[in-house]
């Protein structure tokens, strides 16, 4: 799937939240990163060892969304994802955070109380074998 406009991405996001709604697992992946393919980077100087931490002007934002299927299961992976301008970066987060929120309030939070019962004993095991 190629790139969406930010409303359609919003629109499919939420899809994706809703589709896994009434599961016992899976796991929805989020990733932000700067688009900087293309872009005219300034040469390294001793001053700027990184010159892309500064560039010449703002660089846009991709944000990618999945349901992260397995191999086996990868024809019913969807993927998502939109290019964020810089001047609307404001806007877009905090509508991004809302779609977020109410998508992950319906996710069932991770099972970790088997890992936690095995750090117990081995704290146990540690504390009780001192001379």
């Amino acid at each position: 799937m190629g790139r969406l406009s930010n409303d359609e991405f919003f629109t499919k996001l939420t899809e994706l939240f809703d589709a896994r709604k009434g599961k016992d697992h899976g796991s929805i992946v989020l990733v932000q990163k700067r688009l900087s393919y293309d872009q005219p980077l300034p040469e390294a100087t001793s001053d700027t060892i990184f010159p892309d931490l500064h560039p010449p002007r703002p660089l846009p934002v991709l944000i990618r969304a999945t349901n992260s299927k397995g191999k086996e299961r990868r024809k019913d992976r969807i993927k998502l994802s939109t290019v964020v301008e810089p001047d609307s970066l404001p806007a877009f987060f905090e509508r991004y955070a809302d779609v977020c929120k109410a998508g992950m309030t319906t996710l069932k939070p991770r099972d970790r109380s088997k890992r936690k019962g095995k750090a117990k004993k081995k704290k146990g095991a540690a504390t009780t074998t001192g001379p």
